[in-house]
């Protein structure tokens, strides 16, 4: 895991979570762009089908406000960084 990773938050932590950092063993991508910019999203476990869909993340901050979902998708040619592409309800 890249060291810099080590320092950064989860994306799904609780905010009073005293470690909100990525843990030993999981994969992560990290999120650029958008609403949840800088976090890490833990990707353990998840098939190749599901990392090609991206993943609708639900969260407070972006265009809809609360219930709203901020889509990620891999970047093209770099699968450890997802970019934001929109915000939907």
């Amino acid at each position: 895991m890249d060291a810099r990773w080590m320092l950064r938050r989860v994306y799904g932590a609780d905010h009073d979570d005293p470690d909100p950092g990525p843990r030993l063993g999981h994969a992560y991508v990290e999120l650029v762009g958008g609403p949840l910019d800088g976090l890490l999203l833990d990707v353990t476990g998840r098939s190749r089908r599901e990392l090609a869909d991206g993943a609708a993340l639900t969260t407070e901050i972006g265009a809809y406000g609360a219930g709203g979902r901020a889509w990620y998708r891999a970047r093209p040619g770099d699968g450890r960084v997802w970019q934001w592409e929109g915000d939907t309800p």
